[in-house]
């Protein structure tokens, strides 16, 4: 039996229709009925997540690794205000996060009443459509209350994937369960046109630009892209450009492209600078690219983004083609006449240096020191294949972009707002979905930030976490500025002398360590072995001094090669 509750009814038998099968629930009493409702329908996957922020991002891992909508459910007043991080990184990382609050009566807003605060259209400034439902009286209330909930299920997916929220205010009592089935609600179908971009003009400028380069940001692993790229690549000379979490794999892609503009002399750089630029997928880790491209402007810059919204990174944009990216690059490589380009050789310029940079890192790093960076190195080779690595912010994700990682490795990174505030419970959520090894690289604040990520009923036992614990903000000792200021240590990167193997092991999971070289080659192969059925956290220690300096010295010793 269901909740007797008309707007729930409704929800729930348009999500079942929109293919919304799984669940994040987080305990109350005024979601009580939407909780009932979920947990007693055999088509949905429910999980519970009792810290609402932790919740949201959970969620988020489930859809990151579905590739489809999954909807996070919380109760009225401020748990719904804990959900705000996760749908923010849900709308810059083109999400399909579906949230679901229940509420209070409107009447009541602002009347001293419990666990009451305004709730509708509190995020409608990063999800892309904001509804509240009515409590239906009559026929006119029930197909209000439809059409708004298919107007929010549509923009889960419409244009563009992005986080949705529906309100739904339920007035006392709560727990009436007297509904033998659910109705079946009208379903408005959103038919997608394909956006087709005439390429003739883009074949010509293709043709007579000399230094062609392709940046691809962050996508999603499985995107289906390599085989158009190798294609468009074997038309005429050019440059592929991608970071790990790009997660397209090309023998002829530069994944170390900002390690190779660090190692360039400022006469250098205008040499590595494209007259044509063709930009995909979202956001870029790499700081100096981007400074080189604002700084040496690219004559053409096309950039391809379905939903069709300016995101002129580079500041750069001539044309901005809202289309699907595989399909306009497609289109482009079957188009164009195949050209030797005898004469340009502007691929062969970065792919020596690169296989230059290749080498110098190689050398430095069986030189180097026990430091975050060695350990990252150390634990980037001993990936199996076919795992997925997660990225914290901050200092992790530049350290593993330093490191040659296997191709068969699938990315991810909360890089749309790039906070540290939910990775652990981003690549928990995802780890609960995926059959495979779910690691995650992690820096000390980060972890003890996102803790109640391990507070979980659905903890995989294939999810490992490696903890870089160096007694606080290390990357704030990698960058210049910070170190100017007195309250750096306490107040900027927050110094500390914590471990996490006490917490680690109050939540039940297995708990390794390492200081040094040795310990950390003996707890790696257990580690990463994908025979052991334990969730794992490796906890390594290092120094901060040691950790910057050898961070600097390998900058400089790429500047000197």
């Amino acid at each position: 039996m269901f909740s007797n509750k008309t707007n729930i009814l409704q929800l729930v038998s348009l999500m079942l229709q929109y293919g919304i099968r799984h669940v994040v629930l987080s305990p109350g009493s005024r979601n009580a009925p939407l909780i009932h409702t979920f947990t007693q329908h055999p088509g949905f996957t429910c999980y519970t997540v009792v810290d609402e922020r932790s919740a949201a991002f959970f969620a988020l891992g489930l859809s990151q690794k579905l590739q489809q909508p999954v909807a996070a459910c919380c109760t009225s007043g401020t748990a719904l205000l804990n959900y705000g991080p996760a749908i923010a990184e849900a709308y810059y990382q083109e999400i399909p996060l579906l949230v679901i609050s229940a509420d209070r009566p409107e009447a009541w807003i602002g009347q001293a009443d419990g666990q009451t605060i305004p709730q509708n259209g509190t995020f409608a400034a990063i999800a892309k459509k904001s509804v509240q439902l009515p409590e239906p009286a009559n026929a006119t209330d029930e197909w209000y209350c439809n059409r708004l909930i298919n107007e929010a299920l549509i923009q889960l997916t419409a244009n563009g994937n992005g986080p949705v929220h529906i309100n739904v205010p339920l007035s006392e009592p709560l727990y009436q369960f007297i509904t033998p089935g659910l109705p079946e609600a009208r379903k408005i179908t959103f038919h997608t046109a394909k956006q087709q971009v005439e390429t003739e003009s883009f074949q010509s400028i293709w043709n007579t630009s000399s230094k062609r380069m392709i940046v691809v940001g962050q996508l999603p692993p499985n995107n289906g892209l390599d085989v158009i790229l190798s294609s468009l690549l074997s038309k005429g000379d050019a440059v592929l450009l991608a970071e790990q979490i790009g997660n397209v794999h090309l023998p002829q892609q530069i994944a170390n492209f900002d390690l190779v503009l660090a190692s360039l002399s400022e006469e250098e750089s205008n040499s590595f600078a494209p007259d044509l630029l063709i930009t995909l997928g979202g956001h870029l880790t790499s700081k100096r690219l981007k400074q080189l491209l604002r700084k040496h402007k690219p004559q053409h810059h096309w950039d391809i983004r379905p939903d069709g919204n300016v995101k002129d990174t580079f500041q750069t944009i001539t044309d901005l083609l809202p289309a699907d990216a595989a399909d306009f690059l497609q289109q482009l490589a079957k188009e164009i006449t195949p050209q030797e380009d005898k004469e340009n050789n502007f691929s062969g310029l970065w792919q020596n240096k690169s296989t230059v940079v290749d080498l110098e890192v190689a050398r430095f790093m069986k030189e180097a020191p026990f430091s975050d960076l060695t350990v990252v190195n150390a634990f980037i080779q001993r990936l199996p294949q076919q795992s997925t690595l997660h990225l914290s912010s901050s200092a992790p994700i530049r350290y593993a972009q330093i490191s040659k990682l296997n191709p068969t490795v699938s990315v991810l990174s909360n890089r749309g707002t790039n906070g540290i505030d939910g990775s652990m419970s981003t690549a928990v959520g995802y780890a609960a979905a995926n059959k495979g090894l779910t690691f995650l690289l992690i820096g000390d604040l980060s972890f003890f930030y996102d803790i109640n990520a391990l507070w979980n009923k659905q903890i995989s036992k294939n999810l490992r976490i490696l903890l870089v614990n160096n007694g606080g903000g290390n990357m704030f000792h990698l960058i210049n500025g910070p170190q100017q200021s007195e309250a750096m240590e306490g107040y900027i990167a927050c110094h500390h002398n914590e471990s996490a193997k006490d917490r680690v092991l109050a939540f039940g999971l297995h708990y390794l360590s390492a200081t040094n070289f040795d310990e950390l080659d003996r707890c790696l192969p257990y580690f990463c072995n994908p025979n052991e059925d334990y969730p794992m956290v490796l906890e390594v220690f290092s120094h901060t001094e040691t950790n910057a300096y050898v961070f600097s010295r390998l900058f400089e010793a790429l500047k000197h090669q």
